[in-house]
């Protein structure tokens, strides 16, 4: 028996395969998709067995032979094979990578990750039901009785759970009960009981029974904030469970999983399992092998939930889906509704894509019928959107408040009072952008990087958040030794500190990236606020979508305008959703709401259609921008991305490749070779080309070649992104 198995090694062709023997003995344990452990030169490797065919006996060389099997069961089930393959194809990527990428650590090859099996102890008969109720009958002991009868009616007790630990040694010793193992898994609570149902209102019912009868593979639910979109979902899986079949749930952020999965548990009971980056290696193989076991039907996760092993499915939901963290940015660069639209055909299931703020391609698929088009325009409880005020942060300032305007103080000062709750939206963490010196203007910036360094107060540091590197704040200038160092722009931290000094008492909690690091930190965030134990959340982005609180009623936002100056073709679209997603979080139960948005730029179109709540209007003034510039959702983009730790090299070949383009895809624009927007990340210099097209088998022909072209060449990395989310 020969089997190809694919391993991680860095060779010309990435998706090569090597061909192994296997002994008499491990033959009858080799199938498709295992992990299997190989020689390769001086070292073992793991690898899945992606072929098995009988032994080619005319071949003039000797093959190796495997050293073991790892698994009893495939790790990658034919639809996961099929999907690896498709993956690679359609994004250029290493076959390893997408296989790896689709697996909780555990199962991933060459991950030397040991995980115990947990076990809960449980005590249950040792003898038959009339023997038990015999010895009842004359045992005097009221507390061996006790138990006895606990057994009896439940069949199994956990053993914890017998407030009696001596008496209930004597009975396993008089060999009346006994004593078992079973697996548990790590995130399974006995204490979930299906209590939650809500009437749908008849704009829900209408949504729900279109999607159900209709035909289209996709549709796009368009929904204003608080219109009852999550009730949607249950009840289309509610009906797709009744047909037998299962569902996935996709989120964009960790911190929406929290409120989400209790209201699904809650809907569903046990029959849901999670998957996100936050989970433990021991809870994503637990939750991964309930899956793959068929014991639930519903999967609600990140991005990576996508792949769960879950078979019939019957539909695929992704919530918020104009967020660009649905797509991958390192290899292979996936977009998770790419892989929705794989299995959903494979299963022959539907996909519904749910928003108030859709991403413009979507919209236009939908507008021109290629998507089914859903919409809820009215919030669940009748009442109307909250008002948006537009603060002018250049007259604000004129008058003293730099920072926080006389409008929001006066609005959080009031909530304060009535005992309402406020939210307030910062886009970026931290102390301040940057240190410079006011004596010779040196700014502070990574060493390893070309962008400055963010200060940290509460940890006295400068940090870079693309490489992670950290310094200790210095009282003088490294360049003049002037002691001039003023720090300049603001993040989460100083604005924390000036509410802290503008409101005696005032329980302020901060949810970013800096405070929630550790595990389950934004699930108790959130759970603390929905208590009431905060009067204000502050944070960045990941507060402004899918949280429903029902004491907020002001929500303001420091720097509204603020993306609307990153180099960008979709920043209008991005500042649009974030300011919009944001506004919804006010006012969403029996309180009214408000938002106040501070910013520079009062009259550009982007805000006032966010003053509006206009998501149409915004629509239509965006897509003749990108007609006229011919941007998606007119064409498909790509980016290629040269990168070196060699400065003349990088952008000699970067010009390389923008002429090879150029001459191959004569008929697609081709821009650059450019330099990125952060041009030195960790040492490496990164250059760009972008290419606008229709044709998509053409471009990736060309694209294929650029690769072949650099295969082996070690001062060179060259990645291709095809529909880029980033510039």
């Amino acid at each position: 028996m020969i089997v190809d198995v694919l391993v991680e090694v860095n060779v010309g062709n990435q998706n090569q395969m090597f061909s192994y023997t296997v002994s008499q003995e491990l033959q009858s344990q080799i199938k498709k998709g295992i992990r299997v452990t190989v020689p390769f030169g001086t070292r073992k490797l793991e690898g899945f067995i992606l072929d098995i065919h009988k032994d080619d006996t005319t071949r003039d060389y000797e093959l190796k032979e495997i050293i073991n099997v790892v698994d009893e069961h495939p790790v990658l089930n034919d639809e996961l094979l099929d999907l690896g393959k498709h993956m690679s194809e359609l994004y250029l990527a290493p076959l390893i990578h997408c296989y790896q990428t689709m697996l909780p650590v555990a199962l991933k090859a060459k991950r030397k990750v040991k995980l115990n099996i947990k076990e809960e102890k449980y005590i249950c008969l040792n003898k038959s039901e009339e023997e038990i109720k015999l010895y009842i009958e004359g045992n005097k002991s009221v507390l061996q009785n006790n138990i006895l009868n606990t057994v009896l009616s439940l069949k199994k007790v956990r053993k914890k759970d017998i407030d009696n630990q001596n008496v209930l040694r004597t009975l396993l010793k008089k060999e009346l009960l006994k004593e078992i193992r079973e697996e548990k898994y790590r995130l399974d609570s006995n204490d979930i009981i299906k209590n939650e149902t809500h009437e749908l209102t008849p704009d829900q019912k209408h949504v729900v029974k279109s999607f159900l009868e209709g035909d289209k593979e996709t549709y796009l639910l368009h929904g204003v904030t608080g219109s009852g979109k999550t009730e949607v979902y249950m009840n289309i899986i509610d009906n797709v469970i009744k047909e037998g079949k299962k569902a996935i749930v996709l989120v964009p952020e960790i911190a929406l999983t929290v409120q989400l999965v209790t209201r699904f548990q809650n809907h569903f009971g046990n029959d849901v399992a999670i998957l996100h980056s936050r989970l433990s290696a021991g809870e994503k193989y637990d939750e991964w092998r309930k899956i793959e076991r068929d014991e639930v039907s519903i999967v609600i996760g990140a991005r990576s939930a996508v792949f769960a092993p879950l078979s019939n499915i019957g539909v695929i939901i992704i919530d918020e889906e104009h967020e660009a963290t649905y797509k991958q940015e390192n290899s292979p660069r996936y977009h998770a509704y790419d892989i929705s639209l794989f299995r959903a055909k494979r299963h022959k299931a539907k996909i519904l894509l749910g928003s108030a703020t859709p991403s413009l391609e979507s919209y236009a698929r939908a507008k021109i019928g290629y998507y089914g088009l859903l919409e809820l325009k009215n919030r669940i409880n009748g009442k109307d959107l909250p008002k948006v005020h537009i603060v002018d942060m250049k007259e604000s300032i004129k008058k003293g408040h730099r920072l926080i305007s006389s409008k929001l103080i006066e609005g959080i000062q009031e909530r304060l009072e009535k005992k309402e709750q406020i939210m307030i939206l910062l886009n970026r963490r931290g102390y301040s952008n940057y240190l410079i010196c006011s004596d010779c203007g040196y700014a502070y910036k990574c060493p390893s990087c070309d962008i400055t360094m963010t200060y940290h107060k509460t940890s006295d540091t400068l940090r870079c958040h693309y490489c992670g590197y950290a310094d200790k704040r210095r009282i003088e200038c490294p360049e003049c030794h002037a002691k001039g160092l003023k720090d300049f722009g603001v993040g989460t931290e100083k604005i924390e500190e000036e509410l802290n000094k503008m409101f005696d008492g005032i329980r302020i909690v901060r949810m970013d990236l800096d405070t929630t690091t550790t595990k389950g930190a934004h699930s108790k965030i959130i759970k603390d606020f929905n208590n009431y134990k905060y009067d204000l959340l502050l944070g960045t982005q990941m507060i402004a979508k899918g949280l429903d609180f029902g004491r907020v009623s002001l929500v303001g936002v420091i720097n509204a305008d603020m993306g609307l100056n990153i180099p960008d073709f979709r920043s209008s679209e991005r500042t649009f959703q974030l300011l919009n997603q944001v506004s919804g979080r006010s006012g969403r139960k029996d309180i009214e709401g408000e938002v106040i948005l501070q910013t520079f730029n009062n009259d550009h179109y982007v805000i006032e259609n966010v003053k509006n709540h206009d998501y149409i209007g915004f629509y239509n003034n965006e897509i003749k921008i990108r007609k006229r510039l011919f941007y998606p959702p007119f064409c498909f983009i790509s980016l290629v991305r040269i990168l070196s730790s060699d400065y003349e090299y990088g952008f000699e070949v970067s010009k390389k490749i923008g002429i090879y383009l150029r001459k191959h895809l004569p008929n697609n624009t081709i821009l650059g070779p450019t330099m990125s927007n952060i041009f030195k990340v960790k040492n490496i210099y990164r250059f760009g080309c972008l290419i606008k097209y229709k044709n998509k088998e053409e471009v990736a022909e060309v694209l294929k070649n650029v690769l072949k072209q650099y295969d082996n060449n070690n001062k060179i990395k060259i990645e291709i992104d095809m529909n880029t989310m980033r510039m």
